[in-house]
């Protein structure tokens, strides 16, 4: 072996050996910062969340006002999560496989509400839809309520949550290219047929990893939906618990809220992690 060749493995060797009190150290620190952070805030949620009993936490899951705010939840992710696969396969299929004018334009749309804090975002749909807005005297007169209504929020989680199917498969349809698509059309295939058959079985694992990501996010946004909610009628879990938290006698009952939204990030975390080791198998 040339000797620059067993220079550059031993540099290499070096360079990613560590002694073994190193790596203890390092796979200990990891462990201390999950139990502290992740592990310990969560039992102590599950805690306060059974802290008056079970019955009493089935109790504060079934009131009326919870039960309101988890449908309100659902159906605000029922309507976000598929308009959000709908744009973000068109939005990927035309950025990944077609060259056209503004095309920096659109991947900078799509990456907006990443940079636009929720907040911000719920002031601006105040500006245009409330009573004051820009649309306002038009809503008014149609009697079409959107701001402190239902559709607001609805609005507003589509808003925060768009990019992030079309963010999980734009790169996914880069990386593949157009040779399949190419040969599919060449065997006489039509513009479905060429999807449905060739381009959604290369996808369907981003696909899906993107939607886990935006229906967490949907479920779980406060920040947008708190400024276009206006009641108790239009609160989602998220702002739910805070209301019951405000009140100095629904400590445990906004634990009971909050485990609720807690297990079902576990089970996205799940979802996700199924996700991620079916993906990294069919890349092997």
């Amino acid at each position: 072996m040339p000797k620059h060749d067993q220079t550059t493995l031993i540099t290499a060797d070096r360079a990613t050996t560590e002694p073994r009190w190193v790596r203890y150290l390092l796979i200990g620190i990891a462990v201390v910062f999950v139990m502290l952070f992740l592990l310990l805030p969560l039992l102590f949620l599950m805690v306060g969340a059974f802290g008056n009993g079970v019955a009493f936490y089935l109790k504060s899951l079934t009131d009326e006002d919870t039960q309101h705010a988890l449908f309100l939840t659902l159906l605000a992710a029922g309507i976000a999560v598929p308009v959000n696969i709908v744009f973000g396969l068109a939005a990927s299929w035309c950025i990944a496989k077609y060259e056209f004018p503004g095309k920096s334009v659109l991947i900078t749309l799509i990456d907006l509400p990443f940079a636009i804090s929720p907040v911000v975002a719920g002031l601006l749909f105040v500006l245009l839809f409330g009573a004051h807005g820009w649309f306002g005297s038009f809503l008014e007169s149609h009697h079409i309520k959107i701001i402190f209504a239902v559709p607001g929020v609805i609005i507003a989680t589509l808003f925060v949550t768009f990019p992030f199917v079309a963010r999980e498969l734009i790169p996914v349809m880069q990386s593949q290219g157009v040779e399949e698509e190419l040969a599919a059309r060449v065997l006489g295939a039509n513009g479905w047929q060429i999807f449905w058959r060739v381009t959604l079985p290369n996808i369907k694992w981003g696909l899906l990893y993107g939607v886990i990501l935006c229906n967490a996010r949907a479920m779980g946004e406060y920040g947008a939906v708190a400024v276009v909610s206006g009641s108790v009628r239009t609160c989602t879990l998220p702002l739910h618990i805070e209301n019951l938290f405000k009140e100095n006698l629904t400590y445990n009952a906004a634990f009971a809220v909050a485990s609720l939204l807690a297990m079902l990030a576990i089970v996205t975390l799940i979802a996700k992690t199924f996700i991620e080791m079916k993906t990294a198998k069919e890349r092997m």
